[in-house]
């Protein structure tokens, strides 16, 4: 009997209780969608981070991250190639060549990082080839090609087929200079990094710098991340003299994010419950103060104080219970919808680009999420029926019933 009261109890004031249920809903179809939007932005910047530029896993000369000095090269790299293709969890790898100095222009110059790369074998693991906006790919046609960023083309003054000059470090120590024509340009969804690399031939870029097939880096992609560890504990054994880092140990950014994502989600929801929490908490004080009356009534013909709790606490949670999952289920096809279609933010372009951030964004959210968040949500509407339930017991029943 007393869950059928509370039912029709809260749709006695149809509006107000129409408000909260509601405001339960809108709140947490925000929080989901929010949580969703804002994980599916930084899903798409990791993916784009490891596909893109970093890979999965990296392998060096063991001291060639404590200056990245070019003399600390990685020796019989062609046979490290091989083994690490051979490996049915590996989609490709690529061997580069690194240096750090200055490229000039006519106009002026800049600090870059000089990416020596063999082009086949780049453009399978970062598809480097697909951003080129202008010109062409670096092929072996030509002298000295060189592929640049376009705001690092804009910030230099020069176009395709401009003379630009390299300035670096060679394997002895000695500052060496080359002279390179631009082939190419091209276009990442992250400026801030097409203004610091260029791309050139290896074999260029070895000659320049007094060295033989001189690779510093390799760059291996997985065809599926969640394999990196088992990975490169494969290759730290068969190469125990080499430095071999996965994604998550080369951009620990990326992997904060992964790991304080939950808490994040949680500290957000919460936030918006605990706003809802006041607006349930004023209506169901509302309806017991108006209900003065009828409370005294009920406990003079012999209802339990007990049953009173209960029944105010079953109002709450009957509110909770048709605006919570109201929500989230608005929620869910909220993002499965944008997940699918994404959402154009193209008007802030520029300022995502320069974080590395896509302008179309596609959220995303696990369905195992929603669990914790309904849990939330009836929690919040128990202990906000509390202290109205408290107000309903200490009343008494002589006074209750001449209150007007």
């Amino acid at each position: 009997m007393i869950p059928i009261i509370a039912w029709r109890n809260i749709w006695r004031h149809k509006v107000r209780s129409l408000v909260v249920i509601l405001s339960i809903a809108v709140g947490l179809w925000a929080g989901v969608f929010m949580i969703a939007f804002s994980w599916g932005m930084y899903k798409q910047y990791m993916r784009e981070t490891v596909e893109t530029q970093i890979s999965h896993i990296q392998l060096h000369h063991p001291k060639y991250e404590e200056d990245r000095d070019v003399k600390y090269i990685l020796a019989d790299n062609v046979s490290m190639l091989e083994y690490i293709r051979s490996d049915e969890k590996v989609k490709a790898a690529a061997a580069r060549t690194v240096a750090s100095g200055m490229i000039s222009s006519p106009s002026t110059a800049s600090g870059i990082n000089i990416n020596g790369i063999f082009p086949a074998d780049e453009n399978n693991v970062t598809k480097l080839a697909s951003k080129v906006v202008g010109g062409k790919y670096l092929d072996s046609a030509g002298r000295n090609p060189v592929l640049i960023g376009k705001k690092l083309a804009l910030k230099l003054k020069v176009n395709l087929k401009s003379k630009i000059i390299l300035t670096f470090q060679d394997t002895s120590g000695e500052i060496v200079a080359g002279a390179f024509r631009i082939a190419g340009i091209y276009k990442s969804k992250n400026t801030t990094l097409d203004e610091m690399n260029v791309y050139v031939r290896s074999s260029d870029l070895s000659r320049l710098l007094n060295a033989e097939n001189a690779v510093h880096e390799i760059a291996v992609l997985l065809k599926d991340d969640s394999s990196a560890e088992a990975v490169k504990e494969k290759l730290r054994k068969k190469f125990p003299d080499v430095n071999i880092k996965t994604w998550k140990e080369l951009a620990p950014d990326l992997n904060l994010v992964i790991n304080s994502f939950n808490e994040y989600m949680y500290i957000f929801v919460g936030i918006i419950l605990l706003a809802l929490t006041f607006g349930i908490v004023n209506t169901m004080l509302m309806a017991v103060l108006e209900r003065v009356r009828e409370i005294g009534m009920l406990m003079a013909i012999g209802m339990s104080r007990m049953r009173i709790f209960f029944m105010i606490m079953l109002e709450t949670i009957y509110l909770a219970l048709v605006g919570g999952p109201l929500g989230l289920l608005i929620g869910y096809f909220s993002v499965k919808y944008t997940g699918k279609a994404g959402i154009d933010m193209s008007m802030y372009s520029e300022g995502l680009s320069a974080w590395g951030f896509s302008s179309v964004v596609y959220p995303e959210l696990e369905s195992s999420y929603y669990l914790p968040l309904t849990l939330m949500t009836i929690i919040t509407a128990v202990l906000s029926a509390i202290y109205p339930a408290i107000r309903a017991l200490r009343l008494k029943a002589a006074e209750a019933i001449r209150k007007i």
